[in-house]
């Protein structure tokens, strides 16, 4: 029942990823009188669906430690809940981003050698795959430490879920030196280059979309900031050009002989294509989707971002994998 187009689109992006994964079963939680409205209107296959009425809903301006233990009966809550005891293998939602984070840590827990979890999401590279950035929202500031956690699991990430042998990793940065930026990003620096594998130093936001690096790592605040702004400008810039394209007719017959170009163009920096941000770190799924998702957002979350993460087991991987980083951290550190 979360975010700005919740419940309709929710569901219908739902039931669109139903239609395109025969294995894909779903639970939709919220209020049940609104939901089989638009259940009603729908083709679908009901034995792939279930139901489950909740009357509360966490706003996006409740604060996120209260609502969770106040509004015990909000979709969120109830979705979170699901997870925890095994009964679905992941969440999905377009709510209130603090209290997802809230109600996963208190419900499913960190996994073993993370102190915090990371936001990551994928972003259009012009030169290959998409670029994974993390953390972009869930936590204001990082340690250097926490750096390190996020790049062990956006690393990770890019070889189960996007099939990337050996993935490079850089830091966001305000230079390549290695004694660039702030103290925090210094100290991690060295803690990178030590203890990850395909670490490539120290990225630019000018050359982040240009295939130099696989994973990019950040703390909350300047994720949040890059990601939005990113998407701000793609924006702005496609409607720019689609206002210009209408005022003369050569500008016309321009656009129809470049249409091809525009519309790859249009594909890589539709953010809608990716879908939302799996929170890493905790133990188990919880996908967080744009609060303005609409229905193409929330099946390509579910297509491209829950079902092979479930599928690949990636949440085993990274408790097996992540064991030993507190151990090694703490030892470089001194603490």
């Amino acid at each position: 029942m979360g975010g700005d187009n919740a419940p309709e689109e929710i569901v219908r992006g739902a039931l669109s990823a139903l239609s395109s994964l025969e294995d894909l079963n779903l639970v939709l939680i919220g209020d049940l009188k609104k939901i089989n409205s638009i259940l009603e209107k729908e083709d679908y296959p009901a034995d792939r669906i279930d139901t489950v009425h909740t009357d509360e809903v966490i706003e996006n301006d409740d604060d996120p430690g209260l609502s969770i233990r106040r509004k015990k009966n909000s979709s969120m809550v109830k979705t979170i809940q699901m997870v925890s005891s095994g009964y679905a293998d992941a969440a999905l939602s377009a709510g209130n981003t603090g209290a997802l984070m809230a109600a996963s840590l208190l419900f499913l827990g960190r996994v073993e050698g993370i102190s915090r979890p990371a936001l990551l999401t994928p972003m259009p590279s012009f030169g290959g795959q998409p670029v994974l950035f993390l953390d972009v929202g869930a936590n204001m500031d990082a340690s250097s430490e926490q750096l390190l956690q996020y790049a062990f699991m956006g690393r990770l990430y890019a070889q189960q879920v996007l099939g990337i042998k050996e993935p490079r990793v850089g830091l966001l940065n305000i230079g390549t030196e290695s004694n660039k930026g702030n103290a925090q990003v210094k100290k991690a620096y060295p803690l990178l280059e030590k203890h990850l594998p395909g670490f490539c130093g120290n990225i630019e936001g000018t050359d982040a979309f240009y295939n130099t690096a696989d994973v990019v790592v950040c703390d909350g605040f300047v994720g949040n900031i890059f990601l939005k702004t990113s998407e701000g400008l793609s924006r702005a810039i496609l409607n720019y050009f689609r206002s210009g394209i209408k005022t003369k007719l050569r500008y016309k017959l321009g656009a129809y002989l470049l249409q091809p170009v525009f519309l790859g163009l249009l594909q890589k920096v539709d953010s809608s294509g990716y879908g939302g941000a799996p929170l890493l770190g905790v133990n188990g799924l919880c996908i967080k989707c744009h609060g303005s998702s609409k229905a193409r957002s929330i099946e390509q979350a579910l297509i491209r971002q829950a079902h092979p993460f479930v599928k690949k087991k990636v949440a085993d991987l990274l408790q097996r994998s992540l064991c030993d980083i507190a151990i090694t951290t703490k030892v470089d550190t001194g603490e």
